[in-house]
Parts: C-alpha cells; structure tokens; sequence
C-alpha cells in the first residue's frame, strides 16, 4: 500500500491538539524562567565581562552544549533533511569533516587567543594587523549576521504555522519576544543554560523522528536499500567546478565554514574563552564536535528515511507541499503526528534550535557593535555599556519581526545561507589564518586582500544570483492512488521539469563562466582570494612602522618552523643609573 493511500487525511489534520500545545508552552516557559533567573536573581556583577562571558568562570560541558545548540539553527533541523532527500548524501561530509575541523580549531587557532588573553577574536586582528583591518572583518560580521538574524527565526514560525493555522508574523512576534526577553536581562548565563535545555530537547527529538520513520519505512534494511537504488548514497566525485554538490566543494566548505563559524566568529568565541583555561577550551570543542555529529547524523539520516518513505509518491510532485523547506513538517506529522504530544516535542525542537542560536548571536552582536561602534564615541561606564547593549538586544528583534516579512518570499533558504556564507566565512577564515599562519604578513596587506576578497565575492554572488537552478535528484509519482480523484495538482514530478542544470550546461557549453560556479565553492573562493592578495602583497608592500610580528601572535604550529630576531633596545639611562644606584 502506497504511503500516502491516507494523505487527505493526514493533511486536513496537521494541527496542533491540547498535548502539543502544552509541551510547546513548557519549553518556552523553561526559556523565559531562566532569563528571569540570571536577570533577576543571580544576576552577578553589573560589568560587561560578567553579561558577555559569565566572568570567565562558565563550566566545561554546559559550554560545550552550548556551541552545538547554537550551531544547530532551525536552518539545521528543517532544511538539512530536506536536503538530503532531494539532492542526496553530500551535505553529509559536514558532519564527518568535524574529525578534522576539531584539531584545527584547538591546536591552530583556540591557543592564540589564549595565549594573548583576548576575549574578541576582532581585537587580535587590530593587535596583528591595525585598526581598519577589524573595523572591515566586524563590519563583515555584523551584516552577516543581521542578514542571518530573520532567517534563523522565521523558520520554526513557518513550521509552527503549518501545523496550527496561525499567522507565521504573529507566530514570529511571540517567539522573538521571549527570545530577547531572556538574552537581554539574562545574558551569557542564561543563553548557555537555555541552550542547555534546547539541546536535549533537540537530540529526543531527532532521535524520534528518525527511529519511527525508519519503524513506518519496515526497518533499515528497507531503508538503505531503496535510498542505494534511488542513488541517495552516490558520491559525486566530479571535479566540474559547476557541478552544485561534490565531494570536493562539500569538504572544502565543511573545513572553511566550520573553523570561521565555531573558531573565529565572536558568537562563539565568545563562549570558548569564557573557560577559565586552554584546556578547559580543548575539552569543550571534543565535546561539541561528538555532540554536533551524534545530533547531525540523526538529523541527515532523517533525510534518507523521508526519501524511503516518499520515494514513489513524492509530495512535492503532487503538490500537497508547496516547497522543499516544509517537507519536514510533513513528514514529523505523517510519521509521529498519531503519538499525542510528539509534533508538539518536534516543533519545540525547530523552536530550541533556532532560539538558541539567535540568542547566542544577538548576544555577541550586542558585545561586537558596542565596543567596536558606540564606546569610542561615548563616556564608557560598565552600567551604561550594559543598559546600551541591552537596547541592542531588544532592536534586535524587532528587526527580526520586520526581516521575517522579507524572508517569506526566498525560493532555497539552504542556497541563501550558503551564498552568505560563502561570502563572509571564506574572506574571514583567510584573514584570520593570514596572520596566524604568514609571519610576514601585515596590515596594510591585510586590509586590500579582505577588501579585494570581498568585493569580488559580492560581485559573483550578485551576478550569479537566479542564474542557476539545480535539477533535484529523481523522485516518482507512480505509486500514489487515486490521484485524478483526490488532488486537483498536477501529478507532474517537479524533478522531470526542463529545469536549467548546471551538469546539463557544462555538457553543451565546454566555456567555464565564472558565473555558473557551485554556491558550494563560494568559501573556498573567498579564502582562496585572500590569501592569494595578501601573501604578495605582504612581500611586496613596506609594513608600517608599528606593525607587529610579535611570535605569540602566531599560531603554534607555525613557531617551529620560524626564527625570529627580536629587536635590540637598549635600555634607558634612568634605569640603569637606577640599578648602579640599588646595587651601591
């Protein structure tokens, strides 16, 4: 019998009954309790180290839980198994790549910001570089962020409004209200104990989802099997530079995207040198990187085990669900929408995700605009720098509000975030890493390549944007049952549209057009970029007088491998008559 021999039925009763509603409430409860705690309650000193770090004093795991809460947007939960069930396993290489992506970040570059006391990763580049070189890379930062802000919450207000029948704008109001509420009053303390609480709830619910969906299929043999035969599992080792996913651009991405999102962007920065110690540091990234692929495996797999289930009946064919971003909705009320309570834990976890990211984010986008924007044109006190932030937070989401109105209209909420990315991460991994892995690199190099890269990376993403459309991978209609009767949609698979395909254009076009590179290549472009500006120019362009190649301000595995001169300074007369003096 068909999987969806019962879809009227399972469409007319996606929404929300009193057990859904509740464990909904709770959830959110729990996240606005603990804003009032730390806001109220234990509130520690009113110092801006103390709302943006916890006073250096926050503990290992909860930490650890915290990075991969925050990294596990509702982009992840929604849009990752959408991915999987349309264009296959590669988005999978993110997952397995953490393997490596966990020693860069703790020997290569956690230990400089440890071993130069910093608490922003922007103010190593003022000290390795100069001041324009941060005030570009948090310039860079800010509007990435503001561009991901609406995105990271108007998803789960999208899920949510599916399966009750509210207005997703009002649905979005609510949930961004009690987002600020708990990271203005509550700061870092609350954000990482609330992602504590949204963690858990997310790995239950991942969990279930893929358990009762591989149950539903008949078993993981059935699964592997139809996902080996409708190719779900095929790598694409093409080294065509307009192919949308490969093995190559996935894992070139995975390493780029990952070392600059977790290891050099202040939202998580923030957390790691919260720790008291380097070690303290070290343990918490092990712990993110096994809990960020325990969580992410289940999630990715889920993708697979919606394609087994639609493999023959696809609901996007047939119209009954209008984009790929709300295939997981539908699938969570299909496969566990019988069990009362469970869409209810489901939605919470799209809601944890997304809230514990956009709180970690406004939080240090608070910390980024004030000490970088406000305080060098202010009488800074730590009461006024706190209530300043604070207003931040709260504009905020507002904007957040007014972003999600915007977001509503975007076809691939993946390719959006993807072409960000690829913006921002892959300029701001190669600056970071220019100085931490080139001793003779400098400022004046530093600040053409970042706006060389940049610039560049704007250009193609503006002018390559709606020009390629990527063919999903085949899906059928064959085996739904009285389609003529029960849809009015066209049985048409969307995915034998004459869609444009990159594959398909290298083929007949042999001219590689700029162009018509993968969104996936887009970070490796950008690093790439930078690099190959700012390592002539450095060698190329006189530094200035007060550029600094102080040796610590290298990462560790580059220090073997230089000899540096220090500078002769001769000492002082005043201080050598002083020590004649002491030792007569």
């Amino acid at each position: 019998m068909s999987v969806l021999a019962n879809t009227t039925a399972v469409v007319a009763e996606i929404r929300f009954n009193s057990t859904d509603y509740t464990v909904f409430a709770l959830v959110l409860s729990i996240s606005a309790a603990i804003g009032v705690y730390f806001g109220f309650f234990n509130k520690g000193e009113d110092t801006t180290d103390e709302y943006l770090m916890g006073g250096k004093r926050m503990k290992t795991i909860p930490i650890a839980i915290s990075l991969v809460a925050s990294q596990l947007s509702a982009i992840s939960i929604m849009t990752i198994p959408a991915e999987m069930y349309s264009y296959g396993i590669h988005w999978f290489f993110n997952v397995i790549f953490m393997i490596v992506i966990i020693p860069i970040l703790n020997y290569m570059v956690i230990p400089v910001f440890y071993n130069n006391n910093l608490t922003s990763c922007y103010e190593y580049l003022e000290i390795r570089f100069n001041k324009p070189v941060r005030q570009l890379q948090t310039l860079i930062f800010t509007m990435t962020i503001f561009f991901m802000l609406p995105i990271f919450i108007f998803l789960p207000s999208l899920a949510f409004a599916q399966v009750t029948g509210y207005n997703v704008h009002l649905i979005n109001t609510i949930i961004c209200g009690i987002c600020v509420f708990y990271t203005m009053f509550g700061g870092i303390k609350a954000v990482v104990w609330t992602d504590v609480i949204q963690a858990a709830i997310m790995l239950i619910s991942v969990i279930l989802v893929g358990v009762m969906g591989v149950y539903r299929v008949g078993g993981w043999t059935d699964v592997f099997r139809i996902a080996k035969e409708g190719g779900r599992f095929d790598v694409n080792f093409s080294l065509d530079m307009t192919t949308r996913s490969t093995f190559w651009n996935f894992s070139t991405s995975a390493i780029l995207i990952w070392t600059s999102y977790v290891g050099l962007n202040q939202s998580c920065v923030q957390r790691i040198v919260a720790l008291p110690s380097l070690a303290h540091a070290r343990r918490a990234l092990i712990l993110f990187g096994l809990g960020f692929m325990l969580i992410m495996f289940f999630n990715c797999f889920t993708g697979i085990v919606m394609y087994a289930r639609y493999h023959d009946c696809d609901p996007l064919a047939l119209g009954i669900v209008p984009k790929l971003d709300r295939m997981v909705p539908y699938f969570v009320q299909d496969i566990v929408g019988h069990l009362r309570g469970m869409p209810g834990v489901f939605i919470s976890c799209v809601f944890s995700a997304a809230l514990s990211t956009l709180s970690a984010s406004i939080n240090s986008l608070g910390g980024v605009v004030y000490f970088d924007y406000i305080k060098p044109h202010i009488h800074h006190t730590e009461h006024k720098a706190n209530v300043i932030m604070k207003i931040f937070v709260f504009c905020c989401g507002v904007y957040c509000i007014f972003g999600g109105m915007v977001v509503e209209n975007f076809r691939s909420l993946l390719t959006v975030i993807f072409s960000i990315g690829g913006v921002a991460y892959g300029t701001t991994c190669g600056t970071f890493l220019l100085g931490m892995l080139v001793p003779r690199a400098h400022g004046r190099a530093a600040f053409i390549a970042v706006a060389f890269s940049i610039l560049a990376m704007c250009t193609l993403v503006t002018k390559s944007w709606g020009r390629n459309h990527y063919a999903p991978m085949p899906t059928s209609t064959d085996n739904c049952p009285d389609l003529n009767i029960t849809f009015t949609t066209t049985t048409t698979t969307t995915t034998q549209l004459p869609i444009s395909d990159p594959i398909r254009a290298a083929e007949t076009n042999s001219e590689f057009n700029i162009l018509d590179l993968s969104f996936n290549w887009y970070p490796l472009t950008g690093f790439l970029l930078t690099f190959l500006v700012g390592v002539p120019l450095s060698y190329i362009m006189k530094p200035a007088q007060d550029a600094n190649f102080d040796p610590k301000l290298l990462s560790p595995i580059v220090k073997p491998f230089i000899k540096y001169e220090l500078t002769q300074v001769d000492e002082l007369y005043e201080l050598k008559s002083e020590k004649d003096t002491i030792k007569t």
